[in-house]
């Protein structure tokens, strides 16, 4: 019943004019995909030999993860700002701050639910080539949690968190680029595979411990989101975390075979 009734009410504060920002915001996000997808594209059969030589399942993914990246930096940087630079999330005695949002913050959301859709849409269409069932998962859970502060304005500081921890994605995708470029014997993609795993310690496993220390210490206030809300602040994360530790433990294991092999050819 609580649930119910907090379905009923967390949305309340919704204008019309914040609805068509948020649907322009979604719309925007595809949108970038679509054209980062078709420049990358361009570019890379331009400027890199290796591109034309790729085939057809290789260049669909080579460009989707141009868009990929692309999404990556935008959401990475537009939630440092908020998180670090801003004054937005700062306690105050005026509103909670889990209560706080912003126009960028939405803009931001509202782009990522639209990279995260047309990211889905293409892993079904092309499923499994572009990603098995553990991004299907990712991506939706990453929809549905950003949807859910979009229409409740509540726990955007901690949305923030979570997309800035895409920030390891540009390092990702590097490293299946130089895969398939024949460059896995390159100093790059030695130092490319340290930097993701220094990367993703610091962005997906220490950050995480940071968020579970303030919402532990801001639970007074995490106790005031809508109840839908609150039971998905409290599994969503640990689902996202015990997929970061598996692909962490991955990404370690291929660092550890990629310094061992660099070593060797030394």
């Amino acid at each position: 019943m609580a649930v119910g009734i907090g379905l009923m009410s967390f949305g309340d504060h919704v204008t019309p004019s914040k609805q068509l920002h948020w649907l322009s915001s979604v719309f925007a996000g595809m949108l970038m995909c679509k054209i980062v997808y078709d420049v990358t594209a361009m570019i890379s059969s331009s400027f890199f030999k290796v591109y034309n030589k790729l085939n057809d399942k290789d260049k669909l993914e080579w460009n989707n993860r141009g868009f990929s990246t692309f999404h990556a930096i935008f959401a990475a940087a537009g939630s440092l700002y908020l998180l670090f630079v801003s004054d937005l999330f700062v306690d105050s005695q005026d509103e909670l701050m889990i209560n706080k949002s912003s126009l960028l913050s939405d803009t931001i959301m509202g782009v990522s639910i639209g990279y995260f859709l047309s990211d889905l849409a293409m892993i079904f269409y092309q499923f499994p080539a572009l990603g098995g069932l553990e991004y299907v998962i990712h991506h939706g859970l990453s929809v549905y949690s950003i949807l859910l502060a979009l229409l409740s304005g509540q726990a955007h500081v901690y949305i923030l968190m979570v997309l800035f921890t895409e920030s390891t994605t540009p390092f990702v995708n590097l490293r299946w680029r130089l895969d398939v470029a024949g460059l896995k014997n390159s100093k790059i993609y030695v130092y490319n595979g340290v930097a993701l795993f220094f990367g993703w310690l610091a962005a997906r496993i220490i950050l995480f411990v940071y968020l579970y220390y303030h919402m532990f210490t801001h639970f007074d206030q995490v106790k005031k989101v809508f109840p839908l809300g609150f039971y998905s602040l409290m599994t969503v994360p640990p689902v996202l975390s015990i997929m970061n530790l598996f692909w962490f433990w991955k990404i370690a294991k291929g660092m550890v075979k990629t310094l061992r092999k660099a070593r060797h050819n030394e």
